[in-house]
């Protein structure tokens, strides 16, 4: 799958880079769905003898090619959710050198560089690529719930039912964005929902 270019934006919104391989005492690489592509791609022998890989597939089959990189242990799981105590215990475990490789979607690559640098990682030891869906993960301003995978603006908060401006306005700490009322002062004056990016 092809790299999305996100427009320029405002400051408070992510960058991604490209993955790389680094020297590190040992390898934690994070992934979702077509993420899978980028692992595979930053992958050496010498890094999977000490990695551990941790992929939540979202319907993508990756799997038996991430497997056959051999690394010194390997997760697979249905959500970020069900991964995390695994990612938690993983970080809690570390030992100074961790390198740590994040790629897929935004909302998984927001969820774990918040584990990890809660968790004492250095900021320069994390690496992030941005790799299939563009969908977002958003939080209601209002009620201040999360939709997990929005792609439409405006769309309807899985909470509280309002409808909602997508925002650029991104919060490191929630790993989401922020989703505003569209129609506070014009009740049911809702624009046709159109693609994010479109």
């Amino acid at each position: 799958m092809t790299k999305f270019t996100f427009p320029e934006s405002i400051k408070s919104r992510p960058i991604y880079g490209t993955l790389e391989a680094r020297e590190g005492s040992a390898h934690l690489l994070v992934a979702d769905a077509h993420g899978a592509e980028a692992l595979l791609e930053v992958a050496t022998p010498e890094m999977m003898a000490k990695a551990h890989i941790m992929y939540i597939p979202k319907g993508e089959d990756f799997e038996a090619k991430l497997r056959a990189l051999k690394p010194a242990s390997f997760y697979s799981g249905p959500s970020y959710a069900a991964a995390e105590p695994r990612l938690l215990k993983t970080l809690e475990d570390a030992r100074m050198g961790l390198q740590v490789y994040l790629a897929g979607t935004e909302g998984l690559m927001g969820q774990a560089m918040n584990a990890a640098m809660a968790a004492g990682i250095p900021y320069t030891a994390i690496q992030t690529e941005h790799r299939g869906s563009v969908a977002r993960r958003m939080q209601c301003v209002h009620c201040k719930g999360i939709t997990e995978d929005v792609e439409t603006d405006p769309f309807v908060c899985s909470h509280c039912g309002l409808n909602l401006f997508v925002r650029d306005h991104y919060s490191r700490r929630l790993a989401a964005y922020q989703g505003v009322c569209i129609d506070a002062e014009d009740p049911g004056n809702v624009p046709e929902p159109k693609g994010i990016y479109e």
